[in-house]
């Protein structure tokens, strides 16, 4: 599995923590998230991630900043993309397993670093189901498609 990792101003210490968590799994990471205290936009490193993902360059990305939302309104904008946003580890594993969700978002003044660790494994270890959701993602990959 290689991940993508993304975060404004507002998510650096979860940030770092998640990357210590994806090297002690030795899953391979690239950050591409801002490494200042200066306020950014979420845009700016929300999408180019995205887009890597829905590239197919990582198979799955996440994203944190202050809240999450942001991150993942924007993440959502690009076609192939289902970015949750999570706050608890039982969302984090039904995203995964019923969503078969590609990409996160975490909020860093929402979350500390030990909860933004465990919802990020059990994501990151979390398999998607198929079966019957697999009938409800084709409808969302079909209307992505007209649109």
């Amino acid at each position: 599995m290689k991940v993508i990792i993304s975060g404004d101003h507002a998510g650096m210490t979860i940030r770092n923590e998640v990357k210590s968590l994806l090297e002690e799994m030795g899953i391979e990471y690239e950050d591409v998230g801002c490494s200042c205290e200066t306020s950014v936009d979420y845009p700016d490193y929300a999408l180019p991630a995205a887009e890597r993902v829905a590239k197919g360059e990582f198979d799955r990305g996440i994203l944190v900043c202050g809240t999450g939302i942001g991150m993942s309104i924007a993440a959502n904008k690009v076609k192939g993309i289902r970015c949750a946003l999570l706050s608890d580890v039982y969302s984090a594993k039904l995203t995964r397993m019923h969503n078969d969700t590609n990409m996160i978002a975490m909020g860093e003044r929402v979350l500390g670093p030990g909860l933004a660790r465990e919802i990020a494994k059990a994501w990151l270890e979390t398999d998607f189901e198929g079966g019957r959701h697999e009938k409800r993602l084709d409808k969302i990959t079909a209307y992505e498609a007209k649109n």
